[in-house]
């Protein structure tokens, strides 16, 4: 069987050898007679597969002993409420909470946080639709905020924060769902890190945040109990039952990235694989690229074609080649391609070289 190369932004590609090893131990992992997906939760089978998925995580993102990590269920929208519940309890009442605006995900972060808290959009980037990151020296911050949010990189618009902002003391709670284990990132720079799995880490079910300890236990008394980061860093994730299968391939996908080098190497080849595409794309006027180029999104690449009429044609003709999910979002159109760490750089040049031939045939 020939595996597409699928530029889905989520979910996403997974490593070809970590299916390979999920299918060879579906029905019997280890010699426990059992699947992952039969197994309990609190047994020392799957114990023992939490454990060295929480240490794995730790190691590729360097992440400080001062620092929980919770495998949480809900995905990033449901953190979008989560956090203030948890953080805005840490200021007298009403609270406020800045939040950068840089496209669809960060402002639906907005409209969730309005329903806990007093929201101060402290830059947004409407005026270019949503195609850059506003310089940090034109946020205007407030004084007594519980926290800064941002979204680090917008998967639909294909923005991507280059840069880790300073916000003095004020925790900086960054939502890294398609950037996470991308790049290198300074984990004591931020109070709260969070993302859905389902695009760099694993299948949807598992939600990882990352939490500095001196942040727990002030959620708000309406914080049920299960999104209680406190409870749950208590537990050890362990408070309700956890996505056990989402967390075993997590497992999985975190050693493979550890047999590639870690996060350094990985991003060498990110960096290459979006210097690949965004060069094509910059080379010829029959696709377009809106970012401004210093905040391109080495994960998330949107291009449209100069005549829209041609959408369908070029889908077709991408998938005859093996080359499948580059539909944008239907709130923008166009094309996205999505080259998270486990889409290979030949998966890449196979794009390019189609988007070349397809160009010829109808520039």
């Amino acid at each position: 069987m020939k595996r597409h190369y699928n530029f889905s932004a989520g979910p996403a590609t997974l490593p070809t050898e970590v299916m390979q090893q999920a299918a060879d131990e579906m029905l019997d992992w280890h010699g426990s007679g059992m699947s992952v997906m039969e197994m309990s939760h609190r047994g020392k089978e799957f114990m023992s597969i939490y454990h060295d998925a929480l240490q794995d995580l730790r190691d590729l993102m360097n992440i400080p002993s001062n620092y929980k990590i919770l495998f949480m269920q809900g995905g990033a929208i449901a953190e979008n409420a989560i956090i203030p519940m948890n953080l805005v309890g840490m200021k007298p009442q009403p609270a406020t909470a800045d939040y950068i605006h840089t496209g669809h995900w960060s402002g639906r972060s907005i409209l969730d946080a309005r329903k806990y808290c007093k929201v101060n959009i402290a830059a947004t980037a409407e005026t270019s639709h949503y195609t850059h990151v506003p310089a940090r020296d034109t946020w205007k911050l407030s004084t007594d905020a519980a926290y800064v949010h941002i979204c680090t990189n917008e998967t639909i618009g294909g923005v991507e924060y280059h840069f880790t902002p300073d916000v003095g003391d004020v925790p900086l709670v960054a939502d890294m769902s398609s950037q996470i284990l991308s790049r290198e990132v300074d984990v004591s720079r931020f109070g709260v890190i969070y993302g859905g799995a389902q695009k760099n880490i694993g299948p949807a079910g598992v939600t990882i945040v990352v939490v500095r300890e001196d942040l727990l236990g002030h959620a708000l008394p309406i914080c049920p109990s299960a999104f209680d980061w406190k409870v749950v860093a208590e537990n050890d994730s362990m408070f309700n039952t956890p996505p056990t299968y989402s967390i075993y391939i997590a497992g999985l996908v975190f050693k493979w990235l550890k047999r590639q080098g870690g996060v350094p190497a990985i991003e060498k080849v990110n960096i290459a694989k979006a210097a690949l595409l965004y060069d094509y794309l910059d080379s010829t006027e029959f696709y377009r690229n809106p970012v401004a180029k210093d905040c391109r999104s080495r994960m998330n690449v949107p291009f449209s074609l100069h005549k829209e009429s041609l959408n369908e044609l070029f889908l077709d003709g991408a998938k005859e080649r093996g080359l499948v999910q580059l539909k944008g979002h239907s709130s923008v159109g166009g094309m996205r391609a999505s080259i998270y760490n486990a889409m290979p750089i030949e998966g890449v040049r196979a794009l390019v070289d189609y988007m070349r031939d397809f160009e010829k045939q109808h520039g």
